[in-house]
């Protein structure tokens, strides 16, 4: 058997980043071909996993935020491939928040998580298919909309880089006093909801926004979405949040959430909403999101909590 072949895709705003430079000259000390492309521009992820498709790569490392693992797991998903015909997955987290990561328990070192891709088989996990006004999106982690989306997409390139997770706090706070809800119709397989919400999130993550847990039960393998509503709340949005930062980023979100599981939803407006999709913002009044079961594999921890548990059979997993 040969030794692995990787390809690492690394985002441009991390091609300085010393501790991956040593990680990936270790992994090399240890036997496994690491070859390395820098992303500058719309495009190049699509055309680095077709050249590493073309070579015969065996992984695929995306080497940024949950932006740049979307990016890759988008350009795998919409190939004509079966995912058991395709490089496997693998991330080492360089982004600001790092939501799949934090939520996957991927190592935020380099040199652990490429230990990982290493150590751990590659399993089959589900994708999110988002339609909108017929321009199709795939995302691994959360489609979210509402206070949570305006914070990310409002949060300055600057403030991110200098405080990380805590920029998405900074920006909220100062958003106190300007929430408006959203009116939306929300549809799936035996469910309807209506009404104005101040957060949504359909997935199959567990966080978005450097930290929100919108979904906190969702799993990367069970063929579902988890969907999450959390409606127009009484009394002042100010003390509302300040419950939340008080008694925790659960407390009152719990007491008022809307969650569902279903195969495919549905968001309806009146007026173009922003879902933001793994980073990426995308408008208008009709959503259809969809799970795609099983459509690429990942190098995911043996402990991950977005894995059904360890002793469902791993052939019972969707293909």
């Amino acid at each position: 058997m040969s030794d692995p072949h990787w390809r690492l895709i690394l985002n441009g705003k991390s091609a300085g980043d010393e501790p991956l430079r040593d990680a990936v000259a270790t992994m090399r000390g240890r036997g496994i071909a690491i070859d390395v492309r820098v992303t500058w521009e719309a495009g190049d992820s699509e055309r680095y996993v077709a050249e590493a498709i073309a070579d015969g790569i065996d992984t695929l490392i995306a080497a940024g935020g949950d932006g740049t693992l979307s990016e890759v797991a988008t350009t795998l998903a919409h190939r004509g491939e079966a995912a058991s015909d395709l490089p496997t997955l693998g991330l080492v987290p360089l982004g600001t928040a790092n939501d799949f990561a934090s939520a996957a328990l991927i190592p935020n070192e380099p040199l652990p998580a490429l230990e990982l891709v290493l150590a751990q088989p590659a399993l089959p996990i589900d994708l999110l298919k988002l339609d909108a006004d017929g321009q199709v999106h795939w995302a691994a982690n959360l489609a979210s909309g509402g206070f949570g989306t305006q914070v990310t997409v409002e949060t300055h390139d600057g403030l991110k880089k200098l405080l990380g997770g805590l920029a998405y706090m900074i920006t909220g706070l100062s958003r106190l006093g300007r929430i408006e809800p959203v009116q939306a119709r929300v549809a799936g397989p035996g469910f309807a909801w209506e009404g104005g919400f101040i957060a949504l999130g359909a997935g199959n993550g567990r966080q978005a926004g450097g930290g929100q847990a919108l979904c906190p039960d969702a799993l990367v393998d069970d063929g579902l979405l988890d969907v999450t509503i959390i409606p127009e709340l009484t009394g002042e949005v100010a003390s509302t949040l300040a419950t939340l930062l008080k008694d925790g980023k659960h407390a009152a979100l719990d007491q008022a959430a809307v969650r569902v599981q279903m195969a495919w939803v549905e968001i309806v407006s009146e007026k173009p909403l922003t879902l933001n999709l793994d980073g990426e913002p995308v408008e208008s009044g009709h959503f259809r999101i969809e799970c795609v079961p099983g459509r690429v594999r990942m190098h995911l921890p043996a402990d991950c909590p977005l894995l059904r548990p360890a002793q469902s059979n791993l052939s019972e997993r969707l293909p």
